[in-house]
C-alpha cells in the first residue's frame, strides 16, 4: 500500500510517498481503509521538528483518520467489516485507572497517532477496535475527519477543565483555527457569550457564522482595548474564561483579560512557550491556569453524537487530494485558513 513517510525533519521536501506492506490486525484490532484525513498544526510540527522533542522517525504522519473497517483481528468486537469509523487520534492501554475513569490521556502508555507512532497518512491503518468510533449516518467522511483533535481538545478545555456555564463570557484567541472554532461552538451550546480574535477582516464574518458574538481583529490595535469596550457595555470587568493555544504572543494578555476568579485553559503554544507572568496577578485575582493535551475518547464519542444530531458542525476551509499533503501543511503554516484542511480520496 502507499503511505506518506517522514524520515527527517524539514520542509515539504521531507514528505516521502512510499510503498509499504499493508498492516495486519492483531488480536482485538481492526484494519481501516482510510477515506479522509484531517490535518492539524501537530502534523506541521512533526514535519518540521520541535527543539528538545524526539519524534520516532521514520514516521507515518496523520492524526485524524477516518474510513471503513476492512478486516478484523481475532477477538475484535464493537465494529464490523464495512462500518464507517473515526480512528481515535489518541491511544491508551484501556485497562488502567485513568482509562477506566475516562481520563485516558493520563494513561502511562498514552500516545498520539502520527506523533508517538504511525498515523493515518496511508491507504490503511490498524488500531484497537475499542478506539474506533462509528460515524453517524449523514455525516460525510470529510466532516468526520475534521472532528478528532480539534473538538476533543476543545471539549477538554471548555467542558472538562474550564467548566463553562450559561451566562459566562469566554475569550477565544485565534478564532479562525480549527480548535478555536470547536471551542466557540462548544462554549455557545453551554450558554456562554463568546469573543474571538482574528488577524484578518475576512475572518470576522466567518467567526460570527461559527457562533462568535463578538470578533476582534487584533492587527488593528491592542485587542484588549476593544475587549474592554465590549465588556464595559455588558457591565463586566473581565471574562470568566480565556482559551489560548497561541502561547507567547497572547498568553499574558489573555490572563489580564480575566475577571476575578477567572480560568485560562491552554492546549498549545504555536507562537512559543517561553512566557513570563506576574504571579501576583495569578493569586490576587484568584485565577486558575488549566493545561490539557488532547482529550478523552469517551468525550470524542459524545462530540460525534452531537455532530450527528446537527448540534455541532465542523468547519472545513478546503479539501485536497491525498497526494497534496505538502501543499496542505504549507497552507496550515500560512495561517490563511479558516477551519480545517482535509485530505480525501477520489
Amino acid at each position: 500500500m502507499k503511505a506518506w513517510r517522514i524520515d527527517s525533519h524539514g520542509g515539504s521536501e521531507v514528505l516521502k510517498r512510499v510503498e509499504i506492506e499493508q498492516p495486519k490486525p492483531g488480536p482485538g484490532e481492526a484494519r481501516v481503509d482510510v477515506r479522509a484525513l484531517g490535518l492539524n498544526h501537530l502534523d506541521l510540527w512533526v514535519r518540521k521538528g520541535v527543539p528538545g522533542h524526539q519524534f520516532p522517525l521514520p514516521l507515518i504522519p496523520g492524526t485524524d483518520a477516518v474510513g471503513v473497517v476492512a478486516e478484523l483481528g481475532p477477538g475484535a468486537t464493537g465494529v464490523k467489516v464495512g462500518d464507517r469509523v473515526i480512528v481515535s487520534p489518541g491511544s491508551s492501554c484501556g485497562e488502567c485507572a485513568a482509562c477506566r475513569s475516562e481520563n485516558d490521556p493520563l494513561c502511562a502508555k498514552y500516545g498520539i497517532r502520527g506523533e508517538t507512532f504511525d498515523g493515518g497518512g496511508a491507504d490503511s491503518i490498524v488500531a484497537p477496535a475499542r478506539e474506533l468510533i462509528p460515524i453517524p449516518d449523514g455525516v460525510s467522511f470529510a466532516d468526520a475527519a475534521a472532528i478528532g483533535i480539534p473538538y476533543v481538545t476543545a471539549w477538554s478545555m471548555v467542558v472538562r477543565k474550564a467548566r463553562v456555564v450559561p451566562g459566562e463570557y469566554v475569550l477565544i484567541q485565534a478564532g479562525g483555527s480549527s480548535v478555536s472554532i470547536a471551542a466557540t461552538q462548544l462554549a455557545k451550546i453551554h450558554g456562554a457569550t463568546v469573543i474571538t480574535t482574528v488577524g484578518d477582516d475576512a475572518k470576522i464574518e466567518k467567526s460570527k457564522a461559527a457562533g462568535a458574538d463578538h470578533v476582534i481583529n487584533y492587527r488593528k490595535g491592542p485587542f484588549r482595548e476593544e475587549l474592554k469596550t465590549i465588556l464595559k457595555a455588558a457591565g463586566r470587568r473581565g471574562v470568566e474564561v480565556a482559551i489560548d493555544h497561541v502561547g507567547k504572543d497572547t498568553f499574558v494578555d489573555s490572563m489580564r483579560s480575566l475577571a476575578v476568579g477567572g480560568r485560562l485553559a491552554t492546549c498549545g503554544a504555536t507562537s512559543g512557550g517561553d512566557v513570563t507572568i506576574d504571579l501576583k496577578l495569578l493569586f490576587f485575582k484568584n485565577l486558575s491556569l488549566l493545561g490539557t493535551t488532547m482529550g478523552a475518547r469517551a468525550d470524542l464519542a459524545r462530540i460525534v453524537k452531537l455532530v450527528g444530531e446537527g448540534k455541532l458542525k465542523p468547519v472545513i476551509d478546503r479539501t485536497l487530494p491525498f497526494a497534496k499533503l505538502g501543499e496542505a501543511l504549507d497552507l496550515i503554516e500560512s495561517r490563511k485558513l479558516f477551519g480545517k484542511v482535509v485530505l480525501t480520496r477520489d
